[in-house]
């Protein structure tokens, strides 16, 4: 693809080891003076969010038409809190479907759902997890199962979704990176969108996920990836004495029908997300 011939890149192994975090005293000063309005506004969103739900689920069933807000809310105002700036560009996709999008950190769930009002597909490991899963399970989070035997099930799980006027937002890369590249998408994650129920009415719209660094540190700063651990990467992003931004890029849709195959359509969206992300990476 041409994609992959816009920029020359490294070879990448995801055990590469992270950069010593170095924080000192006006860094922990910094961790309380965002970490505890940070926690305030998640939880307390949170608790908001669960009230809600007790009226909404009765009345709406699977749809949302509440809560989401209140989603958006938080993760608009969570960039505020801790410094890094945010910005967009392209058109938010209208019609009924899918996003897609390459995957550097625990920060791209409150970037995506800061523009766009989005509903995650995540492996079902991530429910079990403690604090992260609950978080996932309340804000209708969708956990699927890598078992064949299961996919007409999930098939019918996205239909409802989809048919609420949900969008689902999908990794393809199944990984998250350093930030630096852009992995190739997995293309098995694009099977069900070609499902009968499914192909006729869907759109997948591809978004570019690009973090610029504060000045004077690594490039991948805000990446999270391999066995890094949560609680450090976090002390670091709020701990940072400067801080960088978060860059989203919305594509134009695709619909699922006008494409033979889900490798064509994979092919498309990675292209999309890759050519764009190299090229605001040389921007900064």
């Amino acid at each position: 693809m041409a994609g992959h011939k816009l920029v020359n890149e490294p070879l990448w192994n995801s055990e590469d080891e992270p950069d010593p975090i170095k924080l000192g005293l006006v860094g922990w000063m910094l961790v309380f003076l965002r970490g505890l309005p940070l926690a305030v506004l998640v939880f307390g969103g949170l608790l908001v969010l669960l009230v809600l739900r007790l009226i909404e689920r009765p009345l709406y069933g699977v749809r949302r038409p509440v809560t989401p807000f209140i989603s958006q809310f938080v993760c608009r105002n969570a960039f505020r809190i801790l410094g890094i700036r945010f910005r967009t560009s392209g058109e938010l996709m209208q019609q009924r479907g899918a996003v897609v999008a390459n995957h550097t950190s625990w920060l791209d769930i409150f970037a995506l759902n800061a523009r766009k009002r989005v509903y995650f597909v995540s492996k079902a490991e991530v429910a079990k997890w403690p604090g992260i899963g609950w978080l996932a399970r309340a804000t209708g989070t969708v956990f699927i199962e890598r078992d064949r035997k299961k996919a007409r099930e999930q098939t019918r799980i996205f239909e409802t979704r989809l048919k609420a006027g949900h969008k689902l937002l999908f990794f393809p890369e199944g990984t998250s990176t350093d930030g630096q590249r852009v992995l190739p998408f997995k293309t098995t994650l694009f099977a069900a969108f070609f499902a009968d129920e499914l192909r006729d009415f869907m759109y997948v719209q591809p978004v570019s996920v690009v973090y610029h660094a504060p000045k004077g540190q690594p490039d991948r700063f805000y990446g999270w990836w391999g066995d890094m651990d949560f609680a450090p990467h976090l002390l670091k992003t709020l701990g940072a004495r400067g801080q960088g931004a978060v860059e989203l890029i919305y594509h134009a849709p695709a619909k699922v029908s006008d494409f033979e195959s889900r490798k064509a359509l994979a092919a498309y969206c990675e292209e999309a997300v890759r050519h764009a992300h190299a090229l605001a990476r040389l921007e900064k």
